[in-house]
């Protein structure tokens, strides 16, 4: 008989939820309105330290909206992280934008200097992009010091993907309050979950209320249903907001859980050849949404692949770290900006269990198992 099965980054409840669930059906509340919306919006916007979050379906939908409320429309080009989900990336085509994709350096987020190198060429041409996508990857935010002084030199505005990085901080701050808009996500896999859901925030008050608009079908203020534009059925549930701010509540012990993780994942497995993790900038905190470690074949003696097989066979759930955009059939036809950092990532990175429930006797099977591997 198997081992029970290891998960990568499964939801972790922790009690609170079920209470405030519960209270939504003693209160007839479950249809999609309701008061834990509104007050799921006031607590978030609090922790991220923004004055309007809107609670959205899905991080999809929020960078969707973004991008849209910006302007983008059919033939703009929007740069974007390449070295991400392509949940980054997908919604620059739902409003027939163009992506044009910039690789990483060495901190896995984008790279500064090729972001520079992508708007000179544009403004050369006499067509910048609408907007840049910038992804805080694993929970890692980029370098927002520079990246923002780049593209304000330019007028591009930012829209940070901080779908993985919630509990993250850069120079003190909050992720998600590095551009005119941040989004994250409430997936089962992150770090707190409305089983589904996300969130839009930003400094910007009309345009937060135009998302809010657009994300209920755009009905216009009249005592009948009435639409000037068109309109997303893109707003979280009463039910789902209620779980949300359950969680919401032990953010701060899921974040330290998770950076318990790392730490010790790094302190049984950091002396062994070929083996290294994801590094953490000197500005930046993260949530350690995943741990994220690079094989090297020739000192590992094993492939990234051959160590995520053998996880499996003992029953433990691991995964490649994404494969980048540029990379990805869907998007062949997108220019480039660098790729090689972004490509090495992808064929020696792996993502270990990571979840804030993740158990100290689990873990130490893990990291059995991959020192088995490495001998």
């Amino acid at each position: 008989m198997s081992a029970p099965r290891i998960y990568l980054s499964p939801p972790h409840v922790f009690g609170s939820e079920q209470e405030l669930v519960a209270e939504t059906f003693a209160s007839n509340w479950v249809a999609p309105a309701g008061p834990h919306i509104g007050a799921f919006e006031s607590e978030f916007a609090t922790a991220v330290c923004q004055p309007y979050a809107v609670a959205l379906s899905s991080g999809t939908a929020g960078l969707h909206l973004a991008l849209k409320v910006l302007g983008v429309g059919p033939g703009d080009e929007v740069l974007c992280s390449s070295l991400t989900f392509s949940a980054s990336a997908n919604p620059i085509t739902y409003e027939q934008g163009i992506p044009v994709f910039v690789d990483c350096d060495q901190s896995w987020t984008m790279d500064p200097n090729l972001l520079e190198d992508a708007l000179r060429r544009a403004n050369a041409a006499g067509r910048l992009p609408k907007a840049a996508v910038v992804v805080d990857l694993y929970g890692e935010c980029a370098d927002y010091d520079a990246i923002g002084a780049i593209c304000a030199r330019y007028g591009v505005p930012v829209v940070e993907d901080a779908a993985e990085a919630l509990g993250s901080t850069y120079n003190g701050r909050p992720s998600g309050v590095f551009g005119r808009v941040g989004v994250f996500s409430f997936n089962g896999n992150k770090i707190i979950t409305s089983a589904g859901g996300g969130y839009l925030v930003s400094e910007d008050g009309k345009l937060a209320d135009r998302v809010r608009f657009l994300a209920t079908q755009a009905r216009d203020d009249a005592p009948h249903y009435q639409h000037s534009s068109i309109g997303y059925n893109y707003r979280l549930s009463n039910v789902l907001a209620a779980i949300g701010r359950g969680q919401l509540r032990s953010l701060g012990e899921r974040v330290e859980a998770r950076r318990r993780i790392f730490q010790s994942y790094r302190e049984e497995l950091s002396g062994l050849p070929g083996l290294s993790f994801m590094p953490e900038g000197a500005h930046s905190r993260s949530n350690r949404w995943l741990t994220c470690v690079l094989i090297d074949p020739a000192a590992f003696r094993a492939t990234r692949e051959d160590l995520r097989l053998a996880l499996e066979a003992q029953n433990i759930e691991s995964r490649p770290t994404w494969k980048p955009m540029h990379l990805q059939p869907v998007f062949s036809g997108c220019r480039m900006y660098g790729g090689a950092v972004s490509e090495l990532i992808f064929e020696r990175g792996l993502c270990l269990p990571s979840g804030s429930s993740l158990t100290e006797q689990d873990q130490q099977r893990v990291v059995a198992t991959i020192r088995g591997v490495s001998r």
